[in-house]
């Protein structure tokens, strides 16, 4: 399995005890959602390699606290730190009509209500404190729209087109 049939969990941070637990930071807004995982795929050294939970609980609002199977000294625990968690498409929980995951819109069309087409979805920047949609104009040029509900007028998924109603001078920032 490669990362692209993956989607990013979250990091291990730290270990736990001195029995092998560790505890994983969650990068999701439901973290209740992944508590009783049976498995989880570790970027270890470049690959992914599955782990499978002995056991694991919420610890605070976004860390898992798990068990991994044969991690069982503070040792093997220590190995583990800083690497990231995945786990494979098929288990995002399944959204409504108009919710979406990043990496899904890729590739989606982009319409403004003034100004049409505007390009296409080529990402969405998640490392800034405001998420950005990156859209390549048909011209080359990058267009950032902040992912925000009220700049969201309509998601056709069917279309793979999304309709913003982006604020006065945002685009005219860009095109210009």
């Amino acid at each position: 399995m490669t990362k692209d049939e993956c989607f990013y969990l979250g990091k291990i941070v730290s270990k736990y005890s001195f029995k092998g637990e560790l505890l994983i930071k969650l990068d999701t807004d439901e973290p209740e959602s992944y508590e009783n995982l049976e498995s989880v795929l570790v970027d270890y050294r470049r690959k992914l390699i599955p782990f499978f939970i002995e056991s694991s609980q919420l610890h605070k609002s976004n860390l898992l606290r798990v068990k991994f199977e044969d991690v069982d000294e503070e040792a093997d625990a220590d190995e583990l730190i800083n690497f990231e968690v995945f786990l494979p498409l098929s288990q995002l929980p399944k959204l409504e009509d108009n919710q979406f995951y990043y990496h899904e819109v890729i590739g989606f069309k982009a319409t403004d209500e003034k100004h049409g087409e505007i390009g296409e979805i080529v990402g969405v920047n998640d490392q800034t404190p405001q998420a950005l949609f990156q859209i390549k104009h048909p011209s080359g040029k990058e267009i950032l729209i902040p992912v925000n509900d009220s700049f969201i007028q309509k998601i056709d998924k069917e279309k793979a087109t999304f309709y913003f109603t982006t604020p006065e001078g945002l685009l005219e920032m860009y095109l210009e």
